[in-house]
C-alpha cells in the first residue's frame, strides 16, 4: 500500500511537519508520495530530498526569518493597508530571493538542481498564477491519467518553486517565472490531498493546524493569525474530506521570537 501525506500551509508553525513526520516514521509509517503548501512545501521538498525529519527540524529553524518572517510588522501593515485601500508598492515586500537560494543550495547538495531530478518519491507544490487566478503544480512527476497537463511544471529549480509556494500575500513579491507570477498554494489548495492522490496513493493523511484561540490576553497579530487560519481552514475543507486520515497539529500561538 502507497502511503501519500499531504502538509498545510502555515507559516513558521510548518516547523511542526517536521516533527509529525517523526512520529510516523518511529510508527513505521514511511510515505511513498508527499506534498506540501507553503510552509508545508517547505518541508515536502526537504524530506523528498532525502534530509531526516530532525534535520529538517534544524534546516528550518535555522532558515525560519527568511522563510516566512511571521512577525507582527509584515503581516499587520499588509492586512491594514489593504483594509484601508492603501496602496501596497510590491518594492516594499520581500522577494524570497534568501530562501530561494538556501533551497537551491540544499538540493545542490543532494545532486539536485530541477524538482524533476527528485527520485526518491513523487513530490507535488502547489502554487496560484496571480494572474491567472489558476493553479499550477510543481511536481517531479506528471501524473499519468492527468487531463490538463500544462498545470504541471517540472522544468524548475526546487528554490524556485518553494518560494513560489510560500509567496505569502501582502509579505511576498509575487514569485516570477517565465510567463507566470505566482503567489502562495494556499490561496486555493492550502493541503494538497487530491494532487497526492493523482501520483498513486492509496491512502493520503492530511496534516493540518487547529486555528489559535483568541481571548483577552491576544494581541493585533494573535487575530491577524486567527483571520489567516479560518480562511485556510475554510479553503482546506473539500480537500480534508478527500483525504483518509486527518493529524491536526495544537501548536498554541507559535512565533518567531527574537532574543
Amino acid at each position: 500500500m502507497k502511503i501519500g501525506i499531504a502538509l498545510s500551509g502555515g507559516g513558521i508553525r510548518g516547523i511542526a511537519h517536521a516533527g509529525a513526520l517523526k512520529a510516523l516514521e518511529e510508527n513505521g509509517i514511511k510515505p511513498s508520495v508527499i506534498g506540501g503548501t507553503s510552509s508545508g512545501g517547505l518541508i515536502a521538498s526537504l524530506y523528498a530530498l532525502g534530509y531526516s525529519p530532525y534535520y529538517i527540524y534544524i534546516l528550518f529553524k535555522r532558515y525560519s526569518e527568511d522563510i516566512v518572517e511571521i512577525n507582527s510588522t509584515p503581516i499587520v501593515t499588509g492586512i491594514s493597508n489593504f483594509m484601508m485601500n492603501k496602496k501596497i508598492i510590491l518594492s516594499g515586500l520581500k522577494t524570497g530571493e534568501t530562501i530561494e537560494d538556501a533551497y537551491n543550495n540544499l538540493a545542490l547538495k543532494k545532486g539536485v538542481r530541477k524538482i524533476s531530478d527528485i527520485k526518491t518519491m513523487p513530490l507535488v507544490i502547489p502554487a496560484v498564477d496571480v494572474s491567472e487566478a489558476k493553479e499550477y503544480v510543481f511536481t517531479n512527476k506528471i501524473p499519468s491519467k492527468s487531463k490538463n497537463n500544462e498545470r504541471y511544471i517540472t522544468d524548475i529549480t526546487v528554490g524556485k518553486a518553494v518560494r513560489a509556494s510560500s509567496s505569502f500575500p501582502a509579505i511576498f513579491c509575487p514569485c516570477q517565472f517565465k510567463e507566470h507570477r505566482f503567489l502562495d498554494g494556499g490561496v486555493l489548495d492550502n493541503i494538497p490531498v487530491k494532487e497526492v492522490k493523482k501520483q498513486g496513493a492509496d491512502k493520503v493523511i492530511a496534516i493540518n493546524f487547529k486555528a489559535d484561540d483568541v481571548d483577552e490576553e491576544s494581541n493585533m497579530m494573535d487575530i491577524a493569525m486567527r483571520t489567516i487560519d479560518i480562511m485556510g481552514n475554510k479553503i482546506s475543507e473539500d480537500s480534508l474530506n478527500q483525504s483518509d486520515y486527518i493529524l491536526t497539529i495544537k501548536t498554541d500561538k507559535t512565533r518567531i521570537v527574537r532574543c
